[in-house]
């Protein structure tokens, strides 16, 4: 039988949109920077799908390789003469790219950022850059964006949003700026969109040739482009994956700790922790059962290590004993069912190793 994926957080099976989508470009051929016929032809697929994400988002858009790239890019334009706050669950490639001194914001016990020690954090000092992503990738917890918001226009601050796992959900995304990733969206991976709202200056991370008006350099990738803007407009049944979410959630049965359970998230994502059982233990398990899944975040070269996400939320030793469950757009009806007989048989292996989880 066909594995079943539940790792959808690290990549989307391609959609059918986006593959039409792409094939139609490679068809095309030609360079967008290119003034024959052909260039013009590239050219006015590149520009439809700038106005497909602009029309979503609102702001100007600039094509990137990815998500990690996007992110990467807004805090080089915008970080310089400014504060950076970036809250504790931030995905790496955040982290990563904020200069020394950033300062990290903490969250609650469900994951959502605490807002009371944001608004601390703004009111002395410089203005500030804040980084609060729309979703969490490993636990699926939304943060309260529009809150986050208020605060830095009250306080004169720039937003930043990784809104990589969450694009799908909602156009009403605030932030000045917001990151994008293709292949999150059932996009081919390749590329990524850095949104620029308010009329913002881009000091480029990539100099080169002049494309994307001189904020990004390079021949931009025009099939994984175009691929992304499809993805991103295909439709997305929301209450379906939170449907079957739910029920996978009910077969992880007695003894398995939801993170984030009571707070808003993602309708496909289910972060489970299984305290004193080390997560790559399950991973393995469960692989060998037929059903894919992830200990945390899917960047760090298949190394599974202790979740930063799940020690900002307080879960001390046990950091390193969370699974994470994301359904596709297209899981399948039976998903829960496939999932609770394999979750059945590695559950019985483990309650041996430690009883707390046997039924």
């Amino acid at each position: 039988m066909t594995p079943l994926d539940l790792d959808a957080n690290a990549t989307e099976p391609l959609r059918p949109e986006a593959r039409d989508a792409l094939l139609r470009a490679l068809a095309t051929g030609g360079n967008p920077s290119s003034v024959h016929g052909g260039g013009r032809a590239a050219r006015r697929i590149l520009e439809e799908a700038r106005r497909a994400v602009a029309g979503r988002f609102g702001g100007e858009v600039v094509f990137t390789s990815g998500g990690t790239e996007a992110n990467a890019l807004a805090l080089h334009a915008l970080s310089p003469g400014r504060r950076v706050l970036l809250g504790a669950t931030e995905h790496a490639a955040v982290r990563a790219a904020a200069p020394q001194g950033a300062s990290a914001l903490p969250v609650h016990g469900d994951g959502t950022l605490d807002l009371a020690a944001l608004e601390a954090a703004l009111r002395g000092g410089p203005p500030a850059l804040v980084c609060a992503m729309a979703a969490n990738n490993e636990t699926g917890v939304l943060h309260p964006l529009a809150e986050v918001a208020a605060l830095c226009r009250s306080h004169g601050a720039l937003l930043h949003v990784d809104a990589v796992q969450a694009a799908r959900l909602s156009a009403e995304l605030p932030g000045n700026t917001l990151a994008l990733s293709g292949h999150k969206l059932g996009g081919p991976p390749g590329a990524g969109a850095l949104v620029l709202r308010g009329g913002l200056a881009l000091t480029p991370l990539i100099p080169g040739g002049g494309q994307e008006q001189g904020r990004r350099g390079g021949t931009e990738a025009l099939p994984a482009i175009a691929g992304l803007a499809a993805a991103l407009l295909a439709p997305y049944d929301a209450p379906r994956l939170a449907s079957l979410r739910d029920a996978v959630e009910a077969a992880l049965g007695e003894g398995v700790v939801i993170a984030g359970k009571d707070a808003p998230r993602l309708p496909n994502t289910v972060l489970a922790v299984l305290p004193g059982v080390a997560a790559e233990t399950v991973v393995i398990a469960l692989d060998l059962a037929g059903v894919r899944v992830s200990a945390g975040a899917a960047c760090s070269s298949g190394k599974v290590a202790r979740s930063h996400v799940l020690e900002a939320m307080g879960f001390g030793e046990d950091a390193g004993s969370g699974i994470r469950l994301s359904l596709p757009w297209n899981a399948p009806d039976d998903a829960p069912e496939r999932f609770r007989r394999a979750w059945e048989g590695v559950r019985a292996r483990l309650s041996s190793r430690r009883p707390a989880l046997a039924t």
